[in-house]
């Protein structure tokens, strides 16, 4: 019983003693490398639109401060400084739109309630104006 796992192989012949490897073609070698791994982020344009756009308590600039830094070290070839200056970057960043999240919505809400408490001072005032001027004017008795 046999097992065939794949295309039959020719029989392995070895060389005869007299033939020397000169006369055959030159072997080539390929060595395929893995690929390099990909350069760290260093969220630069994320940064300058936080700097522009959602500078809360100067996040957005300490975060362009670390991308550029991350970028610098990245160009030097120090992946690992690169990697740190960029994970920094990044978390200025989620601070800054987090805590640009809050305030927005804290804002809409002072707004909301603020309309709100306005709307009823000023229909208390209103009702109590339109009060005492019917009761001032005069009226068939």
């Amino acid at each position: 019983m046999s097992r065939s796992l794949g295309p039959a192989l020719p029989p392995y012949e070895p060389l005869s003693e007299g033939l020397n490897m000169e006369g055959l073609p030159p072997s080539t070698v390929v060595s395929v490398e893995a690929p390099p791994p990909p350069p760290p982020r260093d969220h630069l344009a994320w940064s300058l639109c936080t700097t522009l756009y959602a500078n809360v308590c100067c996040l957005g600039f300490l975060a362009l401060v670390f991308s550029v830094k991350s970028r610098d070290r990245k160009v030097l070839g120090d992946y690992s400084g690169a990697l740190s200056y960029g994970s920094t970057a990044k978390y200025l960043n989620i601070t800054a739109l987090l805590l640009n999240i809050f305030l927005v919505i804290l804002v809409i809400a002072l707004i909301a309630s603020g309309t709100i408490v306005v709307m009823n001072v000023f229909n208390q005032e209103r009702q109590a104006f339109f009060n005492l001027d019917h009761q001032s004017l005069p009226g068939p008795t």
